[in-house]
């Protein structure tokens, strides 16, 4: 198996979830990603790249960062476009900016739900990813 520049991150088994389930089921994430749809998505994704784009600046996180989200980010733009994109590409900048947000992928659809409604930015982004995985019930 390749080692992937993202394989020493925390939630590396789930972003290569997020890439292997979007190259096989692309139509199942732009659904997810209009039925998760909500006002704060773009300014809780604007606040978890942020947040990201801050852990970078850490000297030590550096260079792991970048190339753990450029390659993540590429390999999820080489699977799908559009909102399908998006969508996964939302999850993994807050699978990489959180370290403790995976479980969250893993939840009931119902459960992350109310946590979006009340503006967790990791939930609003993860919801996507929620919805899919509670489709498919596996990490690929």
């Amino acid at each position: 198996m390749t080692q992937t520049a993202w394989a020493h991150l925390p939630n590396a088994k789930h972003i290569d979830w997020v890439i292997a389930s979007l190259k096989e089921n692309p139509k199942k994430w732009t659904a997810a990603n209009n039925a998760a749809r909500v006002a704060a998505y773009d300014t809780a994704w604007e606040a978890v790249y942020n947040a990201a784009r801050d852990a970078a600046r850490d000297a030590a996180r550096n260079a792991a960062y970048n190339a753990a989200f450029l390659a993540a980010c590429n390999a999820a733009n080489n699977a799908a476009r559009g909102v399908a994109y998006y969508a996964a590409w939302g999850t993994i900048v807050a699978l990489i900016a959180y370290d403790d947000c995976a479980y969250m992928v893993e939840s009931e659809v119902g459960e992350l739900k109310i946590i979006a409604a009340f503006g967790d930015q990791r939930a609003i982004l993860l919801l996507p990813a929620c919805i899919v995985y509670n489709e498919t019930k596996e990490l690929v």
